[in-house]
């Protein structure tokens, strides 16, 4: 293994390598639920104030499950996309502390990606 010598980038390399400050929990989950409007989507809390978002069409699901999706391993968060008999759908999950932010970058890159038809 070779080392660089220090020199005058030297500072600047171990500047790029100093850690970093992430962001961590679950935030606002207001942040995933703002974009769904009610011309377009069903929302339904249940009995354990799980939230369960579908398209009108029924092709798209979003799931919140605040404790834990029942029956796994801490899922916070399920998206699905029903496909169609060319092409198959896909799934996402995140965890419970997954940042609120990225699951609603997420939704909207999926909600970006839908057309009326």
């Amino acid at each position: 293994m070779t080392v660089a010598p220090a020199g005058p980038g030297f500072s600047t390399t171990v500047a790029a390598l100093r850690l970093r400050e992430w962001q961590l929990g679950p935030g606002r989950p207001t942040l995933v639920m703002d974009q769904f409007s009610a011309e377009d989507f069903h929302l339904i809390v249940d009995d354990r104030a799980d939230v369960h978002v579908s398209s009108k069409d029924g092709r798209f699901y979003l799931g919140w499950f605040p404790h834990g999706r029942p029956g796994t391993d801490g899922e916070g968060w399920k998206i699905a996309v029903t496909g169609t008999a060319q092409v198959r759908g896909y799934h996402l999950s995140f965890d419970t502390e997954t940042p609120a932010d990225i699951v609603a970058a997420a939704v909207a890159r999926v909600l970006e990606t839908s057309r009326r038809l």
